[in-house]
């Protein structure tokens, strides 16, 4: 079958759809269904497999359509049902590697979509018009799969064209491809290697071909000539339809989807500016997705205001195999990373149940992003992230340029996150609305973006200044957070030091200097975290409450303040000058 034989039927006649011809409608398309998978089974196209999009860097096509194409309040539930499905098939469909004369199937990949497997309720052409059907709004991707391909130079194996003109569809310019389960089918063949990107951002469904480094020239597109358009009516649904005498009218008969648009917070880690923002930002309706009830529980990591939600759930069992697995990897090092982001990902999947259909709006853990935005969750949704970190990106980054410059510190270079982890979350961040955080350095990175949080000060007793020998390190002692720089300006300018939190960086590290347990910050001259990466700076926080001197850097995430000296990362000797002008000059220490 060509795809010049396939270009468009002739139009349908105009006559009304009765339940006789329904009714043999669906005998018909009983028997092609039967037909097809007949053929399926004795010489159907093959399933793909999935790739890392490292492979592939150039873009052959790319298709972009809006997600919302109808306005009208009354089609709003049946707009967030084809959003869902489309959410839904992307999924399926997303780095797929389609091999050399190898054939596409968009049936063979998505499977039949019923409600069992998560479709919902959206609109479909079915004899000529716009009826609610599960898994309606296919037809969309359908559309951009099939202009994508013939970008791409792809040679079109089987392609049917809509019997009316969709509106919003490609169907006006011929360059649309409709699909019914199972026996029409849109399928394609390239000429060369290509990985299949399905999306969806806020507004807009993307699909792009991709080839692998290899490919040295671009494809030519597909020389179709298209014959003419004939003149088809506009496709109708039964809110533009005036036939109210038509038995498939829904007056009266058929709702639509539930169309009230709802928010999801989906929180980790309780941090007391984000129980700020979400106390003055949430609505009756709203709903959250903790990890566990940590406030009933007793749990402070855990401990969100709960109260004034429409629907809570929590992921209690992947949240205590979590905790377990934490506790079998020790403090520091990848085995404690890896299990981390394994038990993380368990956890967001298992908030997901609740961004259903009519959630348009999700603000979630940074922990989160990357999970939900390569499961297909996101799309179509505004996102905002609850920032505690740098991205994957940047943070690696800066740790393998110290580790370059400083082979001999081992926990600089003792964990990466997966390629395709950093690579999710630097799609999901490109795509996100807004980026919501407390953290300066981190605020900076995303500009009109970024909804900077105050940090929330603790409550302190003050100390009186004190020009002295002591400082306190926030720890833990590891090279990240600065713990070499400081035992190096410590012992130039022969300072006490109160190490905090774990020494992970070897039971000798402190050697040659006087240390102090820890205890009463009576008498310290500064708290002193030279890092290179910060992600909560709650002692220099307290410190500062108290007014005590901190010296830290840019990436402690504190904005310039009294009290605060801010030097760079790794400059040994800003870091003397700077602990210089607030002890007492150099001296033994007896």
């Amino acid at each position: 079958m060509t795809a010049l034989s396939l270009l468009r039927p002739s139009p349908p006649s105009m006559t009304r759809t009765t339940r006789f011809s329904q009714l043999v409608f669906g005998a018909k398309a009983v028997i092609l269904r039967t037909r097809r998978t007949a053929r399926n089974l004795v010489a159907g196209p093959p399933l793909l497999s999935k790739a890392e999009a490292s492979g592939f860097p150039h873009l052959l096509a790319e298709s972009r359509s809006p997600l919302w194409a109808d306005e009208a309040l009354a089609e709003r539930g049946f707009q967030l049902g084809k959003i869902q499905n489309l959410r839904i098939a992307c999924r399926a469909l997303d780095g797929l590697v389609i091999p050399a004369g190898a054939v596409f199937s968009v049936w063979r990949h998505l499977g039949a979509p019923i409600a069992a497997r998560g479709y919902v309720p959206g609109r479909m052409l079915k004899q000529g018009c716009m009826v609610p059907s599960v898994g309606g709004g296919l037809c969309q991707l359908s559309n951009a799969l099939y202009d994508a391909a013939l970008q791409a130079g792809c040679r079109i194996v089987e392609r049917h064209s809509h019997s009316r003109i969709v509106p919003g569809s490609a169907a006006a310019a011929g360059r649309d491809a409709t699909l019914a389960w199972n026996y029409v089918d849109l399928r394609f063949a390239p000429d060369r290697a290509l990985r299949l990107s399905a999306r969806l951002d806020c507004d807009s469904l993307i699909i792009r071909l991709l080839a692998p480094a290899e490919t040295a020239t671009p494809a030519s597109p597909a020389e179709i000539r298209f014959a003419r358009v004939p003149d088809l009516s506009e496709a109708r649904s039964c809110v533009s339809c005036d036939e109210i005498d038509c038995f498939r009218h829904e007056h009266g008969r058929a709702a639509p989807p539930q169309a009230t648009d709802r928010r999801v917070f989906l929180g980790d880690e309780a941090w007391p500016e984000f129980q700020a923002h979400l106390s003055d930002a949430r609505r009756p309706e709203d709903r959250l997705g903790l990890p566990l009830d940590g406030a009933r529980l007793g749990l402070a990591r855990y401990a969100w205001h709960v109260g004034g939600f429409a629907q809570r759930t929590s992921a209690p069992v992947q949240t205590l195999r979590r905790s377990w697995a934490l506790r079998r990897a020790g403090l520091q090092g990848a085995a404690r990373r890896s299990a981390d982001l394994a038990a993380t990902s368990r956890i967001a999947r298992s908030l997901a149940r609740l961004l259903t259909p009519e959630v348009t709006s999700v603000t979630l853990a940074q922990s989160y992003l990357p999970f939900l935005w390569r499961d297909g969750h996101l799309g179509g949704r505004q996102v905002s992230v609850l920032m505690t970190r740098l991205p994957m990106t940047l943070l690696q980054a800066r740790l393998d340029a110290a580790a370059a410059a400083h082979p001999e510190r081992a926990t600089l270079g003792d964990f990466r996150a997966p390629a395709w982890l950093a690579e999710a979350e630097a799609e999901a961040l490109a795509a996100a609305d807004w980026i919501i955080t407390p953290h300066a350095e981190i605020a900076a990175l995303f500009g009109d973006r970024a909804i900077r949080l105050p940090w929330q000060i603790p409550a302190a007793s003050p100390c009186a200044p004190v020009s002295g020998r002591r400082i306190v390190f926030p720890g833990p002692t590891v090279a990240r957070k600065g713990a070499h720089a400081l035992r190096d300006a410590a012992a130039a300018l022969g300072l006490e030091v109160m190490p905090l939190g774990a020494e992970l960086e070897g039971p000798d590290f402190w050697r040659g200097l006087r240390t102090i347990p820890a205890g009463d910050w009576a008498g310290v001259a500064a708290v002193v975290q030279p890092a290179l990466v910060e992600e909560q700076p709650r002692r220099l926080l307290r410190a500062l409450a108290a007014g005590i001197p901190v010296i830290a850097t840019p990436a402690c995430g504190i904005e310039p303040r009294p009290g605060l000296s801010l030097v760079s990362a790794g400059d040994t000797a800003a870091l003397i000058a700077a602990l210089a002008a607030l002890t007492a000059p150099v001296g033994s220490i007896r």
